[in-house]
């Protein structure tokens, strides 16, 4: 007696099938895969705290960069290891969100570069991965060589309001600044400006501190580990 295949259960034999292909993961691999992602991931590290440019550096989000790689590369091989998981784990992540405001964009090219880490070794693309992570890391450092060649500071200057002009024009002859706040009062107002000091040359501040109707004047460079 004849049957006739419809093409619902050509492609449900082959899902079925699909679904019995198991890649089996030995210990050995595992752990290769889990310290090499750990090992490129402290290279992550290492190059964004060196090419940090901002004013704030947050040591916790440098940390979860390494996490990021290690349990991306962990969710890539399972991925690969079944396929029902795989479209189980694509369902799953796909409620994921991210919703921690990032402050600076090139913190999301560093959350990229750490997923695809994770993506490559968990696919066991390790030339790939050793090979771009070093290219990456390179690049990263020539730019902020040649972008930033000085120290971010915030400079908080009190003043009177008829001394405003005098005073950025003061600033402006040491280095380009942007002003990040600016508060007014009834006869004070109170700059937050950014900027950058080659050499770490911070006698300027006296200078300002001298000019007629500046009350205080104070230089800040912070990070979230200790203040110099």
């Amino acid at each position: 007696m004849d049957q006739t295949m419809t093409f619902a259960d050509i492609f449900k034999n082959s899902f079925v099938n699909l679904g019995n292909v198991t890649t089996t993961l030995s210990v050995a691999n595992i752990v290769f895969v889990l310290l090499l992602t750990f090992a490129l991931g402290l290279v992550i590290f290492y190059i964004y705290k060196k090419t940090y440019q901002g004013v704030l550096y947050v040591s916790s989000f440098n940390i979860s960069l390494v996490v990021i790689a290690m349990v991306t590369a962990m969710i890539i091989v399972a991925v690969r290891s079944n396929i029902i998981l795989s479209l189980g784990m694509v369902g799953a992540l796909s409620i994921v969100r991210f919703r921690t405001a990032i402050k600076d964009p090139i913190d999301v090219v560093f959350l990229f570069w750490a997923i695809a880490v994770g993506i490559t070794n968990g696919a066991f693309f390790f030339k790939l991965s050793i090979i771009g992570t070093l290219i990456i890391a390179l690049i990263l450092i020539i730019m902020s060589k040649w972008k930033f060649l000085s120290m971010p500071y915030l400079l908080i200057v009190n003043h009177h309001n008829d001394e405003k002009n005098n005073i950025q024009q003061k600033i402006q002859e040491i280095s380009p600044f942007n002003i990040r706040s600016k508060i007014v009062s009834k006869d004070n107002v109170e700059l937050t400006i950014e900027l950058r000091i080659k050499n770490n040359d911070t006698d300027f501040v006296n200078k300002i501190s001298r000019i007629d109707g500046v009350t205080n004047a104070i230089l800040i460079s912070y990070n979230a580990d200790k203040i110099f």
